[in-house]
């Protein structure tokens, strides 16, 4: 009878310990949602979250068979707009990252530069996106130092494709609003 009463306890203590590992829901603010179920539906459509199951079937204006590559990202096209002046070495859109081949104007061929870009996250902010730049100077073909600085040059870069990727994501705000017609 024992071993009963342990099994039992046993059991009782896993599922309170399952339940204990649900923790909290957090809140939901009225003043964000709208309690008619038709405006909150209508509201999320518009602003593109969800889809129509008719748009779909009939072939209408949805797009289904349409997806999204890299060029919806705003950080991803900002960066590569910034930086086309060079040659791509390599472009991972999956990976997250762009590298640049070296790059040397024609004013000092001894010194060139190469550009490395990690995204972090696809959200514009600061942190969303990791920049390096590598110089190599060479005092003969054989005689090469390669070297990571951290200097205005890379602050540059990087501010200047966040203010380039938020007119894109401002241009593109309007793209995903799809007027919603309700039961008709």
């Amino acid at each position: 009878m024992s071993r009963n009463i342990c099994q039992s306890i046993i059991i009782l203590f896993l599922i309170s310990f399952a339940l204990n590992g649900c923790g909290k829901i957090g809140g939901v603010d009225a003043k964000k949602f709208p309690p008619d179920p038709k405006q909150r539906v209508k509201n999320n459509l518009e602003s593109g979250k969800g889809f129509r199951i008719m748009d779909k079937i009939k072939g209408g204006s949805g797009n289904g068979g349409n997806f999204e590559f890299a060029n919806s990202n705003e950080l991803w096209r900002a960066s590569l707009d910034i930086i086309d002046f060079m040659p791509i070495a390599t472009a991972n859109y999956s990976g997250g990252i762009i590298v640049t081949d070296w790059y040397s104007d024609n004013q000092n061929s001894n010194e060139s530069i190469k550009i490395t870009i990690r995204f972090l996250t696809n959200e514009i902010r600061s942190d969303a996106v990791d920049l390096k730049i590598f110089y190599k100077i060479c005092k003969n073909l054989n005689n090469c130092s390669i070297n990571e600085r951290t200097n205005d040059l890379a602050k540059e870069l990087k501010k200047e494709i966040l203010k380039k990727a938020a007119i894109y994501k401002e241009q593109n705000k309007d793209k995903n609003f799809k007027p919603y017609k309700g039961n008709q």
